[in-house]
């Protein structure tokens, strides 16, 4: 049986609190956690609203809430309340941040009585608290309610420790999630069909689900508000991640962006393969290219499914050109399949869950370490790395690291001396060689 690494449900924590308490700078503190991690993976941008941050072994997403809200003074309570009700739907912790040195204000007031009343925990962060002076002010914020109450300053990240400590506390380690298998014990594929939500994922499913009809059974879901589908299609078995079939809020137009955010990290985290569904009428917008980026970072198989393509005038190259522009906006994790679908007429849909089919073998592809080393050696010899300081960089053995993303280690005598440019030149060679399409590639040089 091939070897199969399983993906714990992830674990979300929203920062929500008034504008310029300093969210995103406590963000940005919890994200340093992760920093070393996250900067070993080329191409990636870590976004100002979301992120993963790792403490005592845990890993959690991170959203700041900050970047939703409009920067106008007369829309403030209704924005902030607006944004904590998403928190409350769609986070397992919510981080409520206030200002030592404005003192408690009515927007704070209105954001608490809001909070009260959930059964999510509550932290509250007194924030800019850096001397004894303000931790004397800060005592005042106690009046507010809450049991668990922290005093930190996140631009020196003094308290923030505890505050990780206390939301580590709240992630189970149980692991207890129903794995579905096959007819011969393997665990099946998941899916997921994410993307904004004008995109037509509803649309997708439903064509899927509802054309074949070979449901076989609902599995139970392991992360809350998605929907399980065990599907069988041409001799294949897979499971199906609803995220568009979540209930709808009302008067959530301006936030939907937001939504789309939340709902796609918590189906990535479940998922094998992501298959990202964009609008042909409005292009891979930044918001896509985001949701890309987080997928890859999390080390998912990828698929690109350009939908509503039968509204599209086409021309000689439209598909080309398309194609090209999309690769363009998501350089230099390049290699992937994008397709060109229409779910409202059913056109080239099951190629579609082919591809991410085939992604999925890729992701689990493992390579002999002889057949590697035969293959590698021999490129790395055609184009050595370059000399760096007067030394001669020297590769001369490489080997798969047992991991769910395919990850490979170099060993060389001066490891640190192997600079980006030259690790991208082993990723394509790797790319070239083995069948790895849609799925990001980790390379770690290690010391001989």
């Amino acid at each position: 049986m091939r070897p199969q690494i399983f993906n714990m449900p992830g674990f979300t924590v929203a920062i929500v609190g008034r504008p310029n308490v300093g969210k995103s700078t406590l963000f940005n503190r919890l994200l340093e956690q992760r920093k070393a991690i996250v900067d070993d993976i080329s191409g990636v941008t870590r976004d100002r609203q979301y992120g993963i941050s790792e403490w005592n072994g845990k890993n959690f997403n991170v959203i700041d809430t900050g970047g939703f809200v409009a920067q106008s003074d007369d829309v403030f309570e209704r924005e902030i309340r607006k944004q904590v009700h998403i928190a409350l739907d769609e986070a397992d912790l919510l981080m409520f941040v206030v200002d030592t040195t404005t003192g408690i204000t009515g927007e704070d007031q209105d954001m608490a009585d809001v909070l009260r009343r959930t059964v999510k925990p509550v932290l509250l962060v007194v924030n800019k608290v850096d001397n004894s002076e303000r931790a004397l002010y800060a005592t005042e914020f106690y009046s507010l309610g809450f049991d668990k109450t922290f005093f930190v300053s996140s631009i020196s990240g003094s308290g923030t420790g505890e505050l990780l400590d206390e939301v580590t506390t709240h992630i189970k380690d149980d692991g207890a999630d129903e794995v579905a298998l096959d007819d011969e014990g393997n665990p099946l594929p998941k899916f997921a069909i994410i993307g904004q939500p004008n995109a037509g994922k509803s649309t997708l499913l439903n064509a899927l689900v509802g054309h074949e009809r070979t449901i076989v059974s609902s599995v139970a879901g392991t992360t809350r508000d998605t929907i399980h589908t065990h599907y069988k299609q041409f001799g294949k078995e897979y499971i199906l991640i609803d995220t568009a079939g979540i209930r709808k809020k009302k008067n959530v137009h301006e936030d939907l962006e937001f939504y789309s955010v939340i709902r796609a990290i918590r189906a990535m985290d479940e998922a094998d393969v992501c298959m990202l569904l964009i609008d042909a009428t409005n292009g891979m917008t930044a918001q896509d290219v985001s949701i890309f980026s987080l997928a890859s970072r999390k080390g998912k198989g990828v698929v690109i499914l350009v939908n509503k393509w039968d509204l599209m005038e086409k021309e000689t190259n439209t598909a080309r050109d398309f194609e090209k522009a999309i690769k363009e906006k998501i350089a230099p994790f390049t290699d992937v399949p994008v397709l060109f679908i229409s779910a409202e007429e059913k056109t080239r849909i099951f190629q579609g869950m082919e591809a991410a089919l085939q992604v999925y073998e890729n992701r689990n592809r493992r390579v002999q370490t002889s057949v590697l080393n035969e293959i590698m050696l021999k490129e790395i010899e055609h184009f050595a790395p370059p000399m760096v300081r007067g030394n001669t960089v020297k590769i001369k053995y490489v080997t798969q690291v047992p991991t769910a993303v395919p990850s490979f280690a170099f060993f060389a005598n001066f490891p640190d001396s192997v600079k980006e440019p030259y690790k991208n030149f082993l990723e394509n060679k790797l790319r070239s060689h083995f069948k790895f399409s849609g799925v990001p590639i980790r390379i770690f040089i290690r010391k001989k």
